[in-house]
């Protein structure tokens, strides 16, 4: 029987190098039901890697999706075979990604030009799982421009079974920009994510790409099942403290963590995940977690003394939780003059 989950009216984008474990636990003591994301994970890894590096995590990040880079049917249904075994609640297959990487392995942005490819990836691995198969996707490559272009590709997968579409309402130059760029210049259309859900009503359609305030998610929120928040979630996460209460009707009169609460909450965490796998500053640093944590008071008077303190490699190298507690100490300390 399948667990009952909050709708993905809001949800964080798989980030490289961002949406790590330590990121999604943080995440997690600003908002309940907010979707998380994992970083991409490639077929490769999870064949021939080492698995519960890649698929370890934490069960307060519920609801929790994996992203899957791949393009082989049948090792995209091993991978999300073994992601349902791990306990995640969605497999998504990343459809997105321009990186020139990503490109050499056939996966990614790339497969947008390959529909039916990620028809039969797509059904493969609902074949292979109950949970949910969803995907990632661009609104077209290179100098495709046409909304019909998108539109078919959704037709096609679609016809696989796949119910759910997170549309990166950009499209993916494949030559000549980097991801970082891929994320910037080429313009974003959010219409075209509109009209997706105008031609298929029966699909759960979610928007992403440069949207970074709670009036931007609402107006979406018009014309679309959902909103993805990409860099602003981990640039100023405290942005997400009022989204249970707001999307999810949780907490009345609004009441929701306070950033203090939100830093005593992951204190006990960083402690523990530093006796488990600290291995006298061998293995897990604390900087692998607070790095997560700097934008927590973004916006905040005080909020570069906060900075500051968690960037200092001397207090870092001391493997101390308690750092986070003396970079509030200053924060308060500014404020106070």
């Amino acid at each position: 029987m399948k667990k009952h989950l909050p709708p993905r009216t809001i949800s964080v984008a798989p980030m490289m190098d961002w949406t790590d474990r330590h990121c999604r636990v943080f995440h997690r003591q600003i908002t309940r039901h907010t979707w998380l994301y994992t970083e991409m994970v490639t077929t490769g890894a999870l064949l021939y890697g080492d698995v519960p590096r890649h698929l370890d995590f934490n069960e307060e990040e519920h609801p929790v999706a994996l992203q899957l880079g791949g393009s082989e049917p049948a090792d995209l249904a091993h991978a999300a075979r073994l992601g349902e075994q791990w306990g995640y609640d969605e497999i998504n297959l990343n459809c997105g990604c321009p990186s020139e990487r990503v490109q050499k392995g056939a996966f990614g942005a790339c497969l947008m030009g390959e529909a039916q490819l990620v028809a039969d990836c797509v059904k493969a691995m609902r074949d292979a799982v109950s949970i949910d198969v969803t995907v990632k996707h661009r609104i077209g490559i290179d100098d495709v421009q046409s909304y019909d272009f998108v539109r078919d590709f959704v037709g096609t997968v679609a016809g696989a079974g796949c119910k759910t579409f997170i549309v990166h309402a950009r499209n993916a130059i494949l030559k000549g920009l980097s991801p970082k760029e891929n994320r910037e210049i080429p313009p974003l259309k959010y219409d075209y994510a509109y009209r997706l859900k105008k031609d298929f009503p029966e699909l759960e359609i979610l928007i992403n790409g440069g949207i970074k305030t709670v009036a931007e998610i609402d107006e979406h929120l018009k014309h679309v099942d959902g909103v993805m928040l990409g860099r602003e979630a981990y640039h100023n996460p405290y942005l997400m403290a009022g989204f249970d209460a707001r999307y999810y009707g949780e907490l009345e009169g609004g009441c929701y963590p306070s950033r203090e609460e939100v830093i005593a909450a992951m204190l006990p965490y960083m402690k523990r995940q530093l006796e488990l796998h600290g291995d006298n500053g061998r293995g897990l640093r604390l900087n692998s977690m607070t790095r997560h944590m700097l934008g927590l008071l973004a916006g905040v008077p005080g909020a570069r003394a906060f900075r500051q303190t968690l960037s200092d490699s001397k207090k870092l190298a001391l493997g101390d939780p308690a750092l986070l507690q003396e970079a509030l100490a200053r924060t308060q300390a500014v404020q106070d003059q």
